[in-house]
């Protein structure tokens, strides 16, 4: 059905469409699409709900609304999409994307299983192959389609000035981190369907709000090896958990808490991690600049090289925004994007073994979740008291 010959973008804008028109696509995709609008055109816009697309594109500027998405996808063709809808459309919908030869920007989560992300990446594959095929017979050059996750706090120059200094050892070994996503929704947050079951949202806190700073963190310490962990209902009548905590150890030796949290009025997102040298602390909510970043040396660090680690650039905000300049200059140039395949992927491996370890009250290590093991099928892996009353027969989703 679809097109998906290769697309010269050296002499163009890139045609961007919207899936999903709801707050995070009207608060966040949108603002950050039009402001690069002399890279990018914004084509088109779907949703199930014909009045909401309609109202989206009329109050946006977007021209077309679309109420069937194969539909978009093969008139629009666009080049990239931007996925706006609950975790649980979100395999589906990347899925038919890069089958377009669409590049993919899919909001967090990127899906709510390990199983359905190892669907993405054959998908991924497949429309890569394709378009390289094509690619070579008419002379062209490029690669991709990828799918990449919203994963903004990456982009920040907060966040790349320490991740340097870290890889560096600037500051010597990190030793000691906490990773806290506190913060509040009340009983009326979870009136919305899809919200606090695993069907709709694919986990609790962990997944849909810590999956942030949990994100920023591997970024900033680089690969696990193992996590304990424990979870909750405090709270809120969910199936999920509402608050859930884990220690984790790093390949560097690092050792670090995580919490996240619904249940807390006072509301803060934050990592500190305690170097040899030094202690970097990042604390804000939702967003921050290079006002948030502390650095706090040791005794024995002089003037000159302590204002050489707070020295953070020109300040980038973390934001859709500065994510999605990367992810144009990715595109144009056929490179993978940061925050896609492997690199995306870590988040959610790190999630699925903290699930895994507070259902099951055992030490979990990387890489030991795989097919077959029910938590890569369901972050609540048919443990009792945790998977759903009457769950549906899990089996592994084909790839």
């Amino acid at each position: 059905m679809f097109a998906t010959s290769p697309r010269n973008l050296t002499d163009r804008r890139i045609r961007a469409a919207v899936i999903g028109t709801g707050g995070i696509a009207r608060g966040a995709h949108l603002p950050a699409l039009r402001a690069l609008r002399d890279e990018i055109e914004i084509v088109a816009a779907f949703d199930i709900d014909e009045e909401a697309v309609r109202a989206f594109c009329a109050d946006g500027g977007v021209p077309r609304p679309y109420t069937d998405l194969d539909r978009m996808l093969d008139e629009q063709r666009p080049d990239l999409v931007t996925i706006c809808t609950p975790p649980v459309f979100h395999r589906e919908q990347t899925v038919a994307a890069l089958r377009s030869g669409a590049w993919v920007w899919c909001e967090k989560p990127p899906c709510p299983s390990l199983a359905e992300f190892d669907a993405i990446e054959a998908a991924e594959r497949q429309a890569a192959e394709r378009q390289a095929a094509e690619a070579s017979e008419e002379g062209a050059g490029g690669g991709g389609p990828y799918a990449s996750i919203v994963f903004q706090h990456r982009f920040g120059s907060g966040a790349r000035q320490v991740r340097s200094l870290i890889a560096d050892r600037a500051m010597g070994r990190p030793l000691v981190a906490h990773c806290q996503t506190t913060w509040y929704r009340d009983t009326a947050y979870y009136s919305v369907p899809w919200r606090g079951n695993w069907a709709g949202e694919g986990g609790g806190p962990a997944m849909g709000h810590g999956i942030h700073q949990m994100d920023l963190l591997l970024e900033l310490l680089g690969p696990w090896t193992e996590v304990r962990a424990m979870a909750g209902r405090l709270v809120h009548d969910v199936e999920t958990e509402d608050v859930s905590t884990a220690l984790v150890r790093f390949e560097s030796g690092a050792l670090a808490t995580v919490v996240n949290s619904v249940l807390s009025p006072d509301e803060v997102s934050r990592i500190r991690i305690d170097c040899e040298r030094a202690t970097v602390e990042l604390t804000h909510l939702y967003g921050y600049t290079n006002d948030d970043w502390r650095i706090t040396p040791a005794p024995d660090v002089d003037a000159e090289e302590l204002a050489r680690w707070r020295d953070l650039g020109e300040d980038v905000p973390s934001s859709h925004l500065a994510q999605l300049r990367s992810l144009v200059a990715d595109l144009r140039a056929g490179r993978r994007p940061r925050a896609s395949g492997a690199d995306g992927r870590t988040s959610l491996e790190l999630i699925t073994a903290l699930y895994k370890s507070a259902f099951t009250d055992t030490t979990v290590r990387a890489g030991e979740i795989g097919p077959g093991d029910p938590f890569h099928t369901a972050l609540h892996g048919g443990a009792p008291g945790w998977a759903p009353p009457s769950p549906v027969p899990v089996t592994e989703i084909p790839v």
